[in-house]
């Protein structure tokens, strides 16, 4: 027998494979076991109070269903607040042109696009709330628009279905154990403070990974920040776990940025002294892992660094270079304490050091276009179903309006409409499926409780896998859309098809959408995103960057984005990434200067040398620049040590920047930069 007979895998194996390929795992069968109760429970609920519209009682519980428990809970709450303020705009709208079918879609159409406009830029769930406060309008309004008389109703009965939809999704999570979320951040958070460690260790012992490592490791933080939103509506205590997270990711953007700018100051020293030797030490030492208590080795850290800036500052031969690295070990330190602090927070429960947002970055242009493209794409359907005469058209609008909007705060609108347009086929099929074959006239509800559970669970299962999560979201949605259940239970097969053909139609105008009526693509992304960082480092060279911590995040997701509209390849794109990453840290530079500056203003001694840097600051003039922060650390000199050290802090902003602003001059010319 030949070797490759004796190593070749025997049917079983094959066979057992291929089913840990295929079979989902135990998590996702309770997962989809718990959405299929809590949609169960609460048409069960909607039938015994007899709502009208019992249905979206389903299609909340669906629309909520996510793996954790906090995702749930932060997903309701902003659904709940969108409903109510959709609803107030549905009666708005009807009491004001109830009587002017025109005005009455040209006032949905703009307060749609608004919607879409604002949720561009807010975070997750609260861009879901506001997508959702847009489209709820079409379900109540546009959907009667034939019987206005009728909205109060169809408003009260949707946000009943809406409460009875959450509190059947919380209970169901609640008896059954859901996963929660905050320990599945603190796991991530664990692994991401691990890597963190070892990308600045590798830093400090080989020199600057690139800009390619360090925009994966950005990857790998920021993936946690949409969790990290959601614990505080989790536990008692969440929002003290929340803001743990949120000061861990913080932190840790900032250790990647200080521990690069230390490695780059140090290599600009002839010969580091014994300062910056000790402080690379104190550095490599937070990064060990085997550290006992990183928080109090962190603390010890920053206390020595603080010691080594202050007689750096007041020696007769002080380098700024050597107060640019200390500084950046300071930096480096004091976030490395922020990381430990915050972790403990979130396993914890107890108040960290600190509260910090976590801004994302969203350009003006894509969030403008994404609402344009929403209303031309609705006031072109209103139009082609108008002129058609087709029935039911009412009903196709509010499929339109509701795609669109869901598609608009996705981050691959063309990805979504592709699952859309497979989607929504295979839930019209399902439902006829159900309707007409499990079903056919029977009215019990334990036999629709169990006709639905397949597709149900077989919409769960593809919901949990991302290539697959568009078609899921879309099934496990437009399935009791389209099935309808009521008590009794109708059967009417020309409504059905017209139903399915009209949502069919939706997301063929979606997919058509999404390509031709302004598209944006990846060149424009970078233009659009450069842009932005031109105008965010303008205005904190003039002293209007504000908070320096926010500004990390909001850069750090900036970069992120601009890392994935990166096409290119080689030396090409790691010089795109560079120039990305030198734009952030002079941005970020200046944005901690100016307050640092202000502050030491009010010192008579440095009055002088202070308004000359911020000249040069606003000037992005880099030789005034390195020139004032000499001059600075000079007149400091014979200072206290309070002020030396806010002294150190601006002095080495203004080396940071200076750095910048000569390295890429050309660059910064291109973009307008300002320069002497």
């Amino acid at each position: 027998m030949s070797d490759a007979a004796v190593r070749a895998p025997s049917l079983f194996d094959r066979a057992l494979a291929f089913a840990d390929r295929v079979v989902p795992p135990p998590a996702a069968w309770a997962f989809a076991l718990r959405i299929w109760l809590a949609m169960v429970l609460a048409l069960y609920a909607a039938f015994w109070l007899q709502l009208s519209g019992a249905s979206s009682a389903v299609v909340c519980v669906a629309i909520l269903a996510q793996p954790k428990r906090g995702q749930a809970l932060s997903k309701a709450l902003y659904r709940f607040l969108g409903t109510l303020v959709g609803a107030a705009v549905a009666l708005l709208l009807i009491a004001l042109f109830a009587q002017d079918r025109v005005l009455l879609l040209v006032g949905f159409t703009t307060w749609l696009s608004l919607c879409v406009f604002t949720a561009h830029f807010l975070q997750d769930t609260r861009a879901y709330g506001a997508m959702l406060s847009g489209y709820t309008v079409a379900i109540i309004a546009i959907a009667h628009i034939d019987t206005p008389q009728d909205v109060f109703d169809a408003a009260v009965d949707r946000v009943a279905a809406i409460t009875i939809g959450i509190v059947a999704i919380t209970f169901i999570n609640d008896a059954l154990a859901s996963p929660s979320t905050w320990r599945s951040v603190r796991d991530t958070l664990t692994g991401a403070v691990a890597a963190t460690r070892t990308f600045a260790r590798d830093t400090f012992l080989s020199g600057d990974p690139g800009p390619e490592r360090t925009a994966a490791l950005i990857r790998r933080i920021a993936a946690m920040r949409g969790d990290a939103s959601a614990i505080g509506a989790e536990l008692d205590d969440g929002h003290r776990r929340a803001a743990g997270a949120r000061s861990g990711i913080a932190a840790l953007y900032v250790m990647a940025a200080t521990a690069r700018a230390f490695v780059a100051a140090e290599g600009r020293l002839r010969q580091p002294g014994a300062a910056v030797a000790e402080a690379r030490t104190l550095c490599l030492g937070l990064t060990d892992a085997e550290v006992a208590d990183p928080r109090a080795a962190a603390d010890a850290a920053v206390l020595r660094l603080h010691v080594l800036i202050e007689t750096a500052t007041c020696a007769d031969d002080a380098r700024v270079e050597d107060v640019l690295a200390l500084q950046r070990a300071l930096d480096f330190a004091r976030n490395a304490a922020y990381a430990a602090d915050g972790l403990s927070a979130l396993t914890t429960g107890h108040r960290p050091r600190r509260d910090v947002d976590l801004p994302t970055h969203r350009d003006f242009p894509v969030a403008l276009r994404g609402a344009a493209r929403v209303a031309i794409a609705f006031g072109v359907t209103v139009l082609l179903f108008v002129a058609a005469g087709w029935p039911a058209t009412s009903y196709a609008l509010v499929q339109v309006a509701a795609t669109c909007a869901l598609s608009a705060i996705n981050p691959n609108p063309k990805g979504f409409a592709r699952g859309v347009l497979i989607g929504m086929p295979l839930a019209a099929f399902c439902a006829g499926i159900v309707l007409f074959g499990m079903l056919a006239g029977g009215q019990g509800f334990p036999l629709l409780a169990i006709a639905i559970a397949p597709v149900v669970f077989l919409a769960c299962f593809l919901s949990l896998n991302p290539p697959t999560f568009a078609v899921g979201f879309i099934l496990l949605v437009f399935f009791p859309v389209l099935l309808s259940p009521a008590n009794p239970q109708s059967y009417d097969p020309q409504t059905f098809l017209t139903n399915a053909f009209l949502v069919v139609v939706a997301a063929a105008i979606l997919f058509v959408t999404v390509r031709v009526i302004l598209p944006v693509s990846v060149s424009q992304n970078r233009i659009f995103a450069v842009d932005s960082a031109r105008r965010a480092l303008v205005a904190a060279l003039v002293g209007d960057g504000g908070d320096a911590t926010t500004r990390t995040s909001l850069n750090s997701d900036r970069l992120l984005q601009f890392a994935q509209w990166s096409s290119a390849s080689g030396a090409v794109r790691a010089a795109s990434l560079n120039r990305g990453f030198d734009l952030a840290r002079m941005e970020a530079a200046a944005a901690r200067a100016h307050p640092q500056l202000r502050e030491l203003g009010r010192d008579p001694v440095l009055q002088t040398v202070v308004l000359q840097a911020r000249t040069a600051l606003e000037a992005a003039d880099g030789r005034r620049m390195a020139e004032a922060a000499r001059d600075l650390l000079a007149a400091g000199r014979a200072s206290a040590p309070a002020v030396r050290m806010g002294v150190a802090r601006a002095v080495s902003d203004l080396a940071t920047a200076a750095n910048v602003a000569e390295t890429q001059a050309r660059f910064l010319h291109r973009l307008g930069i300002p320069r002497a």
